[in-house]
């Protein structure tokens, strides 16, 4: 049996079905008796869904962008010491709904962070460790919003336009075609067939 820490991030704009291929995802790997945890960011350990709170809280509209940026990266720091490298030491595949590169698109590019500020604030936090593979949904923006409008509730990036969604999509295009471990999939159509490619793409990593 495989018993190995993998950590296998998925990113991609609002709309691309992160989720429902992670759900996907993990039910497949569980078939094949592998120990899998999933978890998101922001959020993904007890104090982390603390500060996902805030940043998606009623006043979080009123918040400056660098305070929206830094608790996003005191949720990581949680994140990370509390659930993913827990999961290091035992030895679990991690799938993980966004990661560092979000951070880099929406903040950095989206927002106009700084990005040796992001990047100093990424070392640091970090200290190294990176997702084994990173997975980049893509759609196209009639299939996105429409599966924006039919969600209950909608948080602030649910609400953002399709300009800043475009350049965003794009920044994740070029971090996937520039690295290595980067795959790049179609979600437009959620269908048997994607769900079939990535459990193919990730059992050829793992193994």
């Amino acid at each position: 049996m495989y018993k190995k820490f993998y950590f296998i991030v998925f990113e991609g704009i609002e709309g691309t079905g992160k989720s429902f291929q992670i759900n996907k995802l993990s039910k497949n790997l569980k078939k094949k008796k592998l120990s899998v945890i999933k978890t998101r960011e922001p959020g993904g350990s007890y104090t982390a869904e603390k500060i996902r709170k805030l940043i998606f809280g009623k006043s979080s509209k009123d918040f400056d962008k660098l305070t929206d940026f830094y608790l996003m990266l005191a949720a990581r720091n949680e994140h990370i010491k509390k659930t993913i490298l827990k999961a290091k030491k035992e030895k679990k595949i991690v799938l993980c709904d966004r990661f560092k590169d979000s951070t880099f698109a929406y903040q950095v590019v989206g927002k106009k962070i700084n990005k040796k500020l992001n990047l100093f604030n990424e070392k640091f936090i970090l200290k190294g460790l990176k997702p084994d593979l990173t997975i980049v949904l893509i759609s196209n923006f009639k299939t996105i919003f429409s599966r924006i409008n039919k969600r209950k509730y909608k948080n602030k990036f649910d609400k953002l336009d399709k300009v800043f969604f475009r350049k965003v999509q794009n920044s994740f295009i070029k971090l996937a075609k520039a690295k290595k471990n980067y795959c790049i999939f179609d979600s437009s159509i959620n269908d048997n067939i994607l769900e079939k490619n990535i459990l193919k793409t990730v059992l050829k990593k793992i193994n």
